[in-house]
């Protein structure tokens, strides 16, 4: 039997809003992946990530996005516009919320992580004096063929700090 992999669910928030504006707006994204959980498999009770997460793990991790910009007179967009593309181009599902009394600004982008990207105790990084084979040997043996994609979403959340 797999082992079942906990759950953290993080987001990305502006910088330039107060704190308890930074978790609602991360609150209304979460709700919004739910809700998109739901539609994609109506059938779906147990087995889905996000239910295991939102019934037995619930843990939140809110960071700092940086700037939100989707206006189309400027073509310039937001460190958290830009994080939610670099997220979709990893294939990471997400979801989103932008804030109606904020000109419908991005004001957050939500998306679990398993325990294998956070978890450096169970899940070492890679120590080339202790370790006779080479890095990436290490990882796919650790990770198996989804090495690419944790070490990538580990390198994705080194940019950023807790909000």
């Amino acid at each position: 039997m797999k082992k079942r992999l906990e759950q953290r669910m993080y987001g990305l928030v502006p910088y330039n809003i107060s704190p308890i504006q930074q978790g609602i707006q991360f609150g209304h994204a979460v709700v919004e992946y739910g809700l998109t959980q739901r539609q994609q498999d109506p059938t779906d009770t147990w087995l889905s990530p996000y239910n295991q997460w939102a019934h037995l793990d619930k843990t939140f991790i809110i960071l700092n996005g940086g700037t939100t910009n989707n206006s189309p007179i400027y073509d310039k967009s937001g460190t958290l516009n830009k994080a939610k593309d670099e997220l979709a181009q990893m294939g990471i599902q997400t979801a989103t919320f932008y804030e109606p009394d904020l000109g419908d600004q991005l004001t957050a982008v939500v998306f679990l992580v398993d325990e294998r990207v956070w978890d450096k105790e169970n899940y070492s990084t890679y120590d080339f004096i202790k370790d006779e084979v080479s890095e990436m040997e290490y990882y796919e043996t650790l990770f198996s063929e989804e090495h690419l994609q944790i070490l990538e979403m580990r390198h994705f959340l080194s940019k950023y700090k807790l909000a």
